[in-house]
């Protein structure tokens, strides 16, 4: 993990040695077998997307576990990789709220300030929810703590109830979470599909006098 603002106010939200142990638990794990994503893009939510920058976090559950899938960014794929059916649905939902977005890499969104976070940051290929409860989820609290804290507004965006448990953690009054059911195709039709998730953000942000996220970027 790249020394940033990031690094030291995680440290202080974690028991001693606790990177350390990411460390080993990473070295084991890739060691092992095929890993998702590949081992130098595990923190790239928090590479990608500085503290000081964060407006809009977006909590997946764990990486996409497909060859070629996984970058570091919840939800994502590279452009060359064919949109797993969330991202589908997702897309699906802003072209309704807002307009067609012509790629399915979200990394511009990361750029932004969207911060891309999945509660779990790895997964051994071909298991969904592979390494859930091993050592990630402490980590990625931490994360959503050191947000919570920020002496700014920030809209916290949870699709369904792995990352609606999340709200626990968002106990500053100003930030503003919306929810709705997963845009999976298990549950999209639950009420994820017409929730407009990305123009209640940019009201968010605007009315707090922050720039809007450009989701068609």
């Amino acid at each position: 993990m790249q020394h940033s603002a990031w690094h030291d106010l995680i440290k202080r939200e974690l028991p001693e040695h606790y990177f350390a142990q990411i460390n080993q638990f990473m070295n084991k794990v890739y060691a092992e077998g095929t890993v998702y994503p590949p081992r130098e893009k595990v923190f790239n939510a928090i590479q990608t997307t500085p503290l000081e920058k964060v407006k809009v976090v977006i909590i997946g559950q764990d990486p996409y576990h497909g060859p070629g899938q996984a970058q570091g960014l919840s939800f994502s794929v590279p452009e060359d990789v064919p949109a797993p059916p969330s991202l589908q649905n997702i897309l699906k939902e802003l072209a309704e709220d807002l307009g067609q977005r012509q790629r399915h890499d979200l990394t511009s969104w990361a750029q932004q300030g969207v911060l891309l976070l999945n509660a779990c940051l790895t997964v051994p290929a071909g298991r969904a929810n592979g390494h859930a409860g091993l050592i990630w989820e402490p980590f990625t609290d931490a994360i959503i703590k050191v947000v919570n804290q920020k002496k700014e507004p920030a809209v916290f965006i949870l699709w369904g109830g792995y990352a609606r448990k999340k709200k626990s953690l968002v106990t500053n009054p100003m930030h503003h979470i919306i929810e709705s059911p997963h845009p999976s195709p298990l549950s999209a039709h639950r009420g994820f599909f017409g929730s407009r998730p990305f123009s209640k953000a940019n009201n968010y942000l605007k009315n707090d006098g922050l720039p809007p996220i450009d989701w068609l970027a």
